[in-house]
């Protein structure tokens, strides 16, 4: 293969229309914009205009709040983290890094959550970011460990 033989796929790229070059064209005189109006004149924005009327966008009221800054974590449940182990993807010392390498978390985002969707039957130790009470039961039910390592502040400001 050679750079001068590089091209697209047959359908991904479209020529663009030629407006306004003679009436042969079937796009000339008044470029597709038919007669008069404010649509046939240049420079216009129109978007949200209701012909004078308050714009329903304006007429709604605003509602609720997106934290700018807040933390989005990878969700794994007991379920997949048990079959991982089944298929000999996992051991028994279990950590972010690891869940990342096996595949079973595609990234780590802010750290990665447990939750205790499923049943876990091998006695594992794990270590992450976040678990939800039913699945910290659940490990220790099984005979294993599970370690946070770090609490969200909603939890700090409760109990202070």
């Amino acid at each position: 293969m050679k750079l001068n033989e590089l091209r697209d796929n047959p359908g991904a790229t479209h020529k663009p229309k030629r407006v306004g070059r003679g009436p042969g064209s079937g796009l000339g005189k008044t470029g597709g914009r038919g007669i008069k109006g404010q649509k046939s004149r240049s420079g216009v924005a129109i978007k949200g205009y209701e012909g004078g009327q308050m714009p329903i966008y304006q007429r709604l009221p605003k509602r609720g709040f997106t934290k700018p800054n807040r933390k989005s974590y990878a969700v794994v449940n007991l379920g997949l983290i048990q079959k991982f182990i089944d298929a000999g993807k996992l051991g028994t010392e279990i950590t972010e890094t690891e869940l990342v390498d096996s595949g079973l978390v595609r990234r780590r985002l802010d750290g990665v959550r447990v939750l205790g969707k499923g049943e876990i039957t091998s006695k594992v130790t794990l270590t992450v970011t976040g678990a939800s009470k039913g699945a910290v039961e659940a490990v220790e039910k099984a005979g294993g460990s599970l370690t946070v390592t770090q609490t969200p502040k909603s939890e700090d400001a409760a109990s202070a």
